[in-house]
């Protein structure tokens, strides 16, 4: 068997801790996937605030009997949002959205779960290699965290809001992408690389590293954006598209001061650029996976940016489609998960092309190669 080196790792991985690794890494990235998912039909259907108290352990359990449930639906009655969004909300009503938010919340302690007792048995069988140590042992630390985060987003809709600071909730999503981060790439590290990629060696030149780089840190920015959208129920206006009340730049954009409060508290000025990022990460992308066809890079790199520019074009098509139809939940939460599925389809584009690289000037000394070690960065060709 090949010898697995792309950790840097002295010796070989023996292929059944790999083997366990990955599969402890795929659990995490689906059990991420689906608190996103559920994440955000918690809020397209306005349930986050429906639960007004935290409790890690004891609210894993729901109200039994009547008089529990009418203890939940007064305390819900003193926030802000209960006469405002739910106003005249009934038991079965608030029972639908406290459903989901209780759902939400034991999906992400399940979470919590799937990164945390791996590891504990991981490290005590010492099967975790030292290289990997700090990355993996930070995996159950952020995702408690993202737990605490997640409760300080929702105390700030419970007072004098009647929705959640758009600021706390897109970090809450950023730390959940982050979280997804480092079990994408150390899946993807994690890869059985084929006799045929061995062969292919270090490839990818540094232009290349730099502009898939790019285009997943554009990516990243892009969905973080989508963050402030949600936030300010930036989607329910202006559902046209590509103009805006008529206009390039939407009416209203630019009159909250100061000038950069607009990106993040602005809903037209937050739709705005996020319109822009979507339309220019997606033609970056296209146009990196049209002129792969021909460049010297390893056929991994070369498919993975395929797969990234394919799922970036059906997220911006989904992004119009969701717009033009106001936000429909289903389109909603469909749209939220083809986003997470774009910045996975990045990272592993990104782990590839950094996984196979060198100096290219060892297979190609050419006046490319010199530009590179200069510093200049030429278009990738």
């Amino acid at each position: 068997m090949t010898p697995y080196t792309d950790l840097g790792l002295p010796n070989a991985l023996p292929d059944r801790d790999r083997v366990v690794l990955r599969r402890w890494m795929l659990a995490s990235i689906i059990a991420v996937f689906f608190a996103v998912a559920v994440g955000g039909i918690t809020r397209l259907t306005e349930s986050g605030l429906s639960i007004t108290e935290w409790k890690p352990v004891s609210g894993a359990l729901p109200p039994s009997g009547d008089a529990a449930w009418a203890l939940e639906l007064e305390k819900f009655q003193q926030i802000p949002q209960a006469s405002a969004t739910h106003a005249g909300i009934t038991m079965a009503q608030f029972k639908w959205i406290y459903w989901w938010e209780w759902f939400h919340r034991n999906v992400a302690r399940t979470v919590g779960l799937v990164f945390a007792i791996p590891w504990l048995l991981l490290m005590v069988q010492r099967r975790i290699p030292r290289q990997l140590q700090l990355r993996l042992t930070a995996l159950p630390l952020l995702t408690l965290g993202q737990g605490a985060l997640g409760w300080y987003m929702v105390k700030s809709g419970l007072v004098e809001r009647i929705s959640v600071s758009a600021y706390r909730l897109t970090a809450h999503l950023g730390l959940a992408l982050g979280i997804l981060a480092v079990a994408v790439w150390t899946y993807s590290e994690l890869r059985e690389r084929t006799p045929a990629e061995h062969d292919e060696g270090g490839q990818t030149p540094r232009t290349w590293r730099a502009a898939v780089l790019s285009a997943a840190t554009l990516l990243g920015i892009t969905v973080l954006s989508g963050g402030f959208v949600a936030g300010l129920r930036g989607g329910k206006i202006f559902n046209e598209f590509p103009l805006m009340g008529g206009q390039v730049v939407p009416p209203g954009y630019g009159t909250l001061t100061p000038w950069w409060s607009n990106a993040f508290e602005n809903p037209a000025a937050a739709q705005f650029h996020h319109r822009l990022l979507a339309m220019s990460v997606t033609a970056f992308v296209l146009i990196l996976a049209w002129r792969a066809q021909k460049a010297p890079l390893p056929q991994s790199v070369r498919r993975a940016l395929f797969a990234f520019g394919a799922v970036v074009t059906v997220q911006l098509l989904l992004g119009v489609t969701t717009l033009l139809l106001a936000v429909p939940i289903p389109l909603g939460v469909l749209h939220q998960f083809t986003g997470v599925l774009a910045l996975t389809a990045a990272l592993v584009a990104t782990q590839r092309a950094t996984a196979t690289s060198a100096s290219v000037s060892r297979r190609q000394p050419s006046a490319m190669s010199a530009a590179d070690e200069n510093g200049l960065l030429p278009l990738p060709q």
